[in-house]
């Protein structure tokens, strides 16, 4: 079994542009404006996958794809900080912010931590249900778990990935292992 997987970042939000935790937000105009302009423009997938918050299923549709919802895929689930910004949130409470961002156990928030979040996309990677050319159509932190798990990295590495709207990651399964794959100008691009 081999698969192809791109793992696409949902369009922007509100939340995002406030630099706000999401809590299963929309996608604002230019968001849906900026899914449409990429319409068509990801090459063919047997299979599209999305988060079931309505931000991902938002671009499915823009994009003008029907998609199957996978719970894995969703967002990290980032507890009573949902909706509020960063900033505000370090000014609050500066220790269990410098805490979560230091320790990827760290889940001060009463949500998931990374570490639960790279394991959870983790064993949806490694559930052997993936085949072909797939396009998942997902959250930025979930496609940095991805990216952590495929590459054995340590979940602290997750600060270090940056996932904007609409960027892509491609991996792939040779059916032993998943690797993360580089799109070029030899290659047949992102889909």
């Amino acid at each position: 079994m081999t698969a192809r997987l791109v793992m696409l970042c949902h369009a922007p939000t509100t939340s995002l542009r406030a630099m706000a935790f999401p809590d299963d937000d929309p996608l604002d105009d230019a968001g849906i404006a900026a899914a449409k302009a990429l319409a068509g423009r990801l090459g063919r997938a047997s299979r599209v996958l999305v988060s079931p918050w309505q931000c991902a299923r938002q671009t499915a549709a823009a994009l003008g794809l029907v998609a199957e919802e996978q719970m894995a895929l969703g967002e990290c689930d980032y507890g009573r900080w949902r909706r509020k910004a960063l900033e505000q949130i370090a000014a609050d409470e500066p220790d269990a912010v410098g805490r979560w961002m230091q320790d990827p156990e760290a889940a001060p928030h009463g949500g998931e931590s990374i570490s639960q979040l790279v394991r959870r996309v983790g064993a949806w990677l490694d559930a052997g249900n993936l085949e072909g050319r797939i396009l998942a159509i997902t959250h930025a932190s979930t496609i940095k778990a991805a990216v952590i798990h495929v590459l054995d990295a340590p979940a602290t590495s997750f600060w270090r990935i940056d996932v904007p709207p609409l960027s892509s990651v491609n991996l792939t399964y040779d059916g032993r292992r998943w690797a993360m794959r580089v799109p070029g100008a030899m290659n047949d691009g992102p889909g």
